[in-house]
């Protein structure tokens, strides 16, 4: 089976559904559907969110399934949630396994509370 095709060939724009049909029963619903914010990705940006989503959501999985860089991912995960039109947070680096380490070791000597512990791990 064909892709869904969400991009008018000729000049770019999204397209919309006018017509739905039942393969079972035949029944047929005309008007103007959207088709959602995942009809507004290019197939390249389509395929990145099924191995995203195949991959728990975990960039690093996908680094060796794929064979790109993490900062590559994760600039690509930035397109596809800007194209799907949500705003893209604040960019923040990954802690470094020094960093996390550092954070647990504080945690472990009282320094730090398991909330404010887990604040700073879930930041990554």
């Amino acid at each position: 089976m064909s892709r869904l095709l969400t991009i008018c060939p000729v000049c770019g724009e999204r397209l919309t559904a006018t017509r739905l049909q039942c393969r079972a029963c035949d029944t047929a619903v005309e008007g103007h559907f959207e088709l959602g914010r995942l009809g507004r990705l290019s197939p390249e940006q389509t395929d990145f969110v099924e191995t995203f989503i195949r991959c728990e959501g975990k960039l690093s999985r996908m680094e060796a399934e794929v064979g790109l860089s993490y900062p590559t991912l994760r600039s690509r995960l930035m397109d596809v949630i800007q194209k799907m039109g949500f705003e893209v947070g604040p960019d923040s680096e990954p802690l470094s396994d020094e960093e996390r380490h550092q954070i647990l070791d504080d945690l472990a000597s009282g320094k730090l509370s398991s909330e404010e512990a887990m604040l700073m791990l879930e930041g990554e």
